[in-house]
């Protein structure tokens, strides 16, 4: 059996988000068929359409959603017909040597996030006769969806969709940047370069993990407004300004922690991040793009820096995403106010104008049924 739902998709790199019906397969064993009440739009799937990032074409965009289960393949244990839930970009099965280590971030299941197939190879999205992937195994830009058990992840229903859908990605991701991956402490002095949708996050983190300092660099007004908001002490426009900030307010001793979240990374970022961070210091690399690390190994060794690949912030998405929820009813975490703008389905494109415009911290499609 199979049904039509409605969806963006993006034929080939470099064209623009495409609303379609497309037709949807049945949930098989260990699958869930979610009907999508809100989708985040974050960066990534931008990167996808532009073709900075590697995916297999066509394409169901979004990896950012929350919904309600509305059936079940044989098997499934984790959810129930009725359950609002968000999706998880990275599902965890809970067995493999990395979830079993407390790295769900890092799960064996997460390893066709770029083809959209089912493990065996099949898929539940179909357009014309062709198979059709969805970003992460997820295709939150659809109205529905068939995805696996282990993307999904129960919420109290109190919980507003269009909240929930930004705890599958950006939330945790800039959020476990700051904490996880950098490992942020009380006092310290915290250097956030990008304030968007990740980079707010990473903001809230650091602040509540206990920093000192929490700076800002980004060159849109805005950003830098929002990023206070969030809980930043010091924003600047340009890096330089915000280095000889940090050499005055530690007197020369440097910073703790730089964390990269930019929308596009690239070469003098990790440059200015390297060079504003002081003895035992670390960068944090977040942000998606081709920056490369150009600095002789005695930028490291003489004052044991280190450099930190992050992906999911080094959550544990069963654990921190119900973690994050709580912050947020009791007010600890601020998630209403990374919502700039909302919008239809068929205002994706738009809504991706406004985010690289610098109009945005969040935009989120509201899907109608």
């Amino acid at each position: 059996m199979s049904m039509s739902t409605r969806a963006a998709i993006c034929r080939r790199p470099g064209t623009p988000w495409e609303i379609t019906d497309v037709e949807l397969d049945d949930p098989r064993g260990g699958e869930v068929r979610i009907r999508f009440e809100a989708a985040g739009l974050c960066h990534s799937d931008d990167h996808i359409q532009k073709g900075d990032a590697r995916m297999r074409f066509p394409v169901v965009g979004g990896h950012e959603g929350a919904g309600v289960v509305e059936a079940v393949g044989p098997g499934v244990t984790r959810v129930a017909v009725g359950d609002h839930v968000v999706c998880s970009f990275i599902p965890a099965c809970g067995t493999c040597r990395y979830c079993s280590t407390a790295r769900q971030n890092l799960c064996d299941a997460g390893k066709n996030a770029a083809t959209g197939e089912f493990p065996d190879g099949t898929f539940r999205f179909h357009l014309d006769g062709e198979d059709l992937g969805g970003l992460c195994v997820l295709g939150t830009f659809a109205q529905r969806a068939v995805v696996s058990e282990f993307s999904c992840i129960s919420i109290p229903d109190d919980i507003p969709f269009d909240v929930a859908a930004l705890v599958g990605c950006g939330v945790p991701t800039g959020w476990g940047s700051a904490v996880h991956a950098a490992g942020v402490r009380a006092g310290q002095t915290v250097v956030v370069y990008g304030a968007g949708g990740v980079g707010s996050n990473a903001v809230q983190g650091a602040r509540y993990a206990g920093a000192k300092n929490v700076v800002v660099v980004d060159p849109v007004a805005f950003k830098r407004d929002m990023a206070k908001v969030f809980g930043a002490t010091h924003t600047f426009a340009d890096a330089q300004a915000a280095h000889e900030f940090v050499v005055e307010t530690t007197w020369g001793e440097l910073a703790d922690h730089a964390i990269i979240t930019v929308g596009v990374l690239h070469d003098e970022v990790i440059a200015n991040a390297l060079a504003i961070v002081g003895k035992t210091g670390q960068v944090t690399i977040t942000a998606v793009g081709n920056g490369s690390i150009d600095a002789g190994a005695g930028t490291f060794i003489g004052y044991q820096r280190r450099v930190q690949g992050a992906i999911f912030g080094g959550c544990n998405p069963l654990y921190d995403v119900p973690r994050l929820l709580g912050l947020y009813r009791s007010g600890d975490l601020k998630l209403d106010e990374l919502i700039t703008r909302r919008y239809r389905l068929d205002e994706v494109n738009q809504g991706y104008q406004d985010m690289l415009d610098g109009k945005n911290v969040r935009g989120v499609i509201v899907h109608e049924h």
